[in-house]
């Protein structure tokens, strides 16, 4: 039949069949690609330990009321320690993250964690599960009063004082990291996500950058109305301490009742 056309003719339907392939191909690749990268979600039926990760600049004695809590409730608790003073690039701290990870797990032969990340420590979790293996390996992931789309008071501690360390610019709103870290999925495949904010914050401002689209949201005074949990206050808070058992339990994380406010 294309012995029959002119040979401009055969030259165009050649090229039609090679663009047309030549699409199939890349449809084929993508759908290897999609299924190779899929991620398959731990049990949620076999908790592992619990880490609890710090805020900016560090603070690992401001995470010990909600470690003896985790403790209470029957399991292991590890505060991971910061890298370097707390304030360094915060993709540094997720790799670090990932590595006593993998270590806690190991020791303790879990097939996973579960992740408090306090503050900047949100952030931390966040960049671990999406660019450093957390998303195979965490169970649950819950965030306190996290500046997960920035703070403007780290953009107001810059201008006063002419800039600051690395892990503060990246938390200032619409920040290269925060822009990245927020562009599609907020709470990708892989563990369950849940966070906690409280309107007397005033560190995280606007109060709902701790929120994320995909997670179970909770405000502290949805629960305590009267509340004026201050940004600091978060660990150890009577919502937070009672959020532990849904949110980290093996059910569907719930906002807590019942709690003695």
């Amino acid at each position: 039949m294309l012995d029959a056309l002119s040979p401009q003719r055969r030259r165009l339907v050649f090229g039609a069949g090679a663009i047309g392939l030549l699409l199939i191909m890349t449809l084929v690749v993508i759908g290897i690609v999609r299924v190779t990268t899929s991620v398959e979600p731990v049990s949620q039926y076999d908790p592992g330990p619990v880490l609890l990760v710090p805020g900016y600049g560090g603070n690992v004695q401001s995470l010990q009321p909600l470690a003896a809590a985790v403790r209470s409730a029957g399991r292991n608790a590890v505060i991971v320690e910061p890298v370097g003073d707390g304030t360094d690039d915060l993709r540094k701290q997720a790799e670090h993250l990932a590595e006593v990870a993998n270590r806690v797990r190991d020791d303790a032969g879990a097939a996973s964690v579960d992740v408090i990340g306090y503050s900047a420590g949100g952030v931390v979790a966040r960049l671990w599960v999406r660019d450093d293996g957390g998303a195979e390996v965490a169970r649950r992931v819950l965030t306190l009063g996290s500046p997960h789309h920035g703070t403007s008071q780290a953009a107001l501690g810059a201008d006063l004082a002419g800039g600051c360390p690395r892990a503060c610019e990246q938390l200032i709103p619409d920040s290269d990291l925060l822009r990245s870290l927020n562009a599609g999925d907020e709470t990708p495949a892989g563990p369950l996500w849940a966070t906690i904010r409280s309107t007397g914050d005033q560190v995280v401002t606007p109060v709902d950058s701790a929120a994320l689209s995909g997670a179970l949201n909770i405000v502290v005074q949805d629960v305590c109305p009267d509340s004026t949990t201050a940004h600091g206050d978060l660990p150890s808070n009577p919502v937070v301490v009672a959020a532990l058992g849904s949110v980290l339990g093996t059910g569907l994380p719930q906002v807590p009742i019942h709690v003695a406010c």
